[in-house]
């Protein structure tokens, strides 16, 4: 299929929760492949915070499907706000300016994700523009587990900067955090 037969469209938090068994189909089967592994467990835990998340009036969200309507990748995130903790998971600590958080300053990109039938055909980079397209931040942060090597080297590709090493939640292993400065 190509890439002008995939849609993506823009969503708020109240549709994106509208929408959330597309953006579990497309979450629980990307994150169930290597090197994520991620159980049913897990993926109800995702999708616990998910609820939360777009509960938040800040919450942005971007989904891809085909003409028919089958989801075939999403993103989301929302700012991250001055008590954020994201900052505390990094190893070695970062300078106070970097970590300064206002609610607007930093746009935290949560997930990103496409089905393997739909990956290498830009979908992932029309998703990521689609999500940043109304975004007034001056940054966004992200995530990656290094042995996603595809996700590491399109996030590298797109500008972003890798600037820590973090376990971002308890028993997570070892992602690379890493930063795109939307000047």
């Amino acid at each position: 299929m190509s890439q002008s037969q995939i849609r993506v469209i823009r969503l708020d938090g109240s549709a994106a929760a509208s929408a959330e068994d597309a953006f579990r189909l497309v979450y629980a089967e990307a994150f169930a492949e290597p090197p994520y592994a991620e159980s049913d467990a897990e993926v109800s835990a995702a999708f616990r915070r998910f609820r939360a998340q777009t509960r938040k009036s800040t919450f942005r969200g971007a989904l891809a499907t085909t003409e028919d309507g089958r989801p075939v990748g999403m993103a989301y995130g929302y700012p991250l706000g001055p008590q954020t903790g994201w900052w505390d998971q990094l190893l070695e600590p970062v300078p106070e300016d970097m970590r300064r958080e206002d609610g607007r300053r930093t746009f935290g990109l949560m997930e990103l994700a496409v089905r393997a039938a739909w990956r290498r055909q830009g979908v992932a980079r029309r998703l990521h523009d689609t999500l940043l397209a109304t975004v007034d931040a001056e940054r966004v942060l992200l995530n990656v587990h290094p042995d996603s090597e595809a996700a590491v080297a399109a996030y590298r590709a797109w500008g972003y900067r890798k600037v820590g090493d973090a376990h971002p939640w308890p028993g997570a292993p070892l992602h690379d955090v890493m930063l795109l400065d939307l000047g």
